[in-house]
């Protein structure tokens, strides 16, 4: 049995999450403090979960078994030293050092992880069987030919970040009885979020997934344009290319349109959970915007938003934070360039699959 958090371990959460992500030490803070601890951890097991999948060094059997054995430590059925001695000798230099710092300290944040209560152990424990599951299915085919066409492409963000929309979506739905009413809708919502999210991260990466030998971009899109993903190459010019490109921008606004409709359904004096949509939602528009302005990138810090554009994000967002029509005109505005798209077309995966 896991032993009781210690005053050492909150605060190596706190500095853990600062090293790992700066997005999410900015905008996890944003939330009430109900939430700001567990969501704090979930966002590390899907990073441990995360380290797992990337780490080059690590064969396929080697990931699988290794995402197996940590579902099990987050549910309290395997020791999470036992892990730790297992997997940090395994990590290479391609995970960053934060990375590996958090692997030696799992067993500091499955104590966190055990001392929530049974909704939010069960919403955490869920979130990283399936995320740890996908994520090492998809990881197995991983090749520069691209995924087979849109509905991969849809399960993939499912695994990656719709689960994760998900795990959130049960979180705030224990915190309030208010949000809890609008559960069913919130989940399903809470898929496209995710996808939105995460098509965004794909698109920005193109050329940083491509030098690692990997494409997460759908084959039927481009094939439909006229252009095979097996020619991808860095700075390509050809418009059939950019028109896929394009055709997909439209998808992922489509998604963070859903985002934006799942952020107004949470209640209004609940502006801390809104903000952490709201920046989330905000700094990948105007991401999806400066790819669409520079279709013939080559490498992904020619795409990624200005300092200045993260601060008018979140100062503009915070200020709107609870008033729906003004987010809904401030959205039209900054995505008014980007393509559209009709995506509620078989959008949400199988039942199967969702009931996990």
């Amino acid at each position: 049995m896991t032993s009781l958090p210690s005053i050492d371990d909150e605060q190596y959460q706190n500095h853990i999450l600062r090293g790992v992500s700066r997005t999410f030490a900015l905008t996890i803070p944003q939330l009430p403090e109900a939430l700001r601890r567990v969501i704090g951890n979930a966002y590390l097991l899907c990073r441990i979960t995360d380290t797992i999948e990337d780490d080059n060094a690590l064969t396929s059997e080697q990931t699988r078994q290794l995402s197996q054995i940590f579902s099990e430590v987050v549910c309290g059925n395997t020791s999470a030293e036992e892990f730790a001695d297992m997997l940090y000798p395994l990590l290479s230099d391609h995970t960053i050092p934060a990375e590996h710092d958090l692997i030696k300290n799992t067993p500091a944040v499955i104590r966190i992880t055990h001392s929530f209560n049974s909704a939010q152990r069960h919403a955490l424990e869920r979130c990283v069987r399936i995320m740890g599951q996908g994520m090492s299915d998809y990881q197995e085919t991983e090749s520069l030919q691209g995924l087979k066409d849109l509905s991969s492409m849809n399960q993939y963000c499912y695994y990656v970040a719709g689960v994760v929309g998900e795990m959130l979506t049960e979180l705030f739905c224990d915190y309030s009885q208010e949000i809890n009413h609008h559960k069913s809708t919130l989940m399903k919502l809470s898929v496209s979020f995710g996808q939105g999210l995460q098509m965004t991260n794909i698109l920005k990466d193109i050329w940083d997934d491509h030098k690692r030998g990997a494409c997460w971009l759908p084959q039927d899109i481009f094939l439909k344009n006229g252009f095979d993903l097996s020619d991808l190459q860095p700075g390509n010019t050809d418009i059939r290319f950019q028109a896929g490109l394009a055709e997909l921008l439209g998808v992922a606004k489509g998604h963070l349109q859903d985002a934006l409709v799942y952020t107004s359904m949470i209640p209004s004096q609940e502006k801390g959970i809104r903000r952490f949509c709201l920046w989330a939602i905000g700094m990948a528009i105007l991401t999806l915007d400066k790819i669409n302005q520079h279709l013939d990138f080559s490498e992904s810090t020619q795409v990624k938003i200005s300092r200045r554009s993260v601060k008018a994000t979140i100062v503009t967002t915070s200020l709107l934070a609870s008033q729906d029509w003004a987010l809904n005109l401030l959205f039209k505005l900054t995505s008014r360039n980007l393509p559209d798209a009709d995506i509620h077309k078989g959008i949400y995966l199988n039942d199967q699959i969702k009931d996990q």
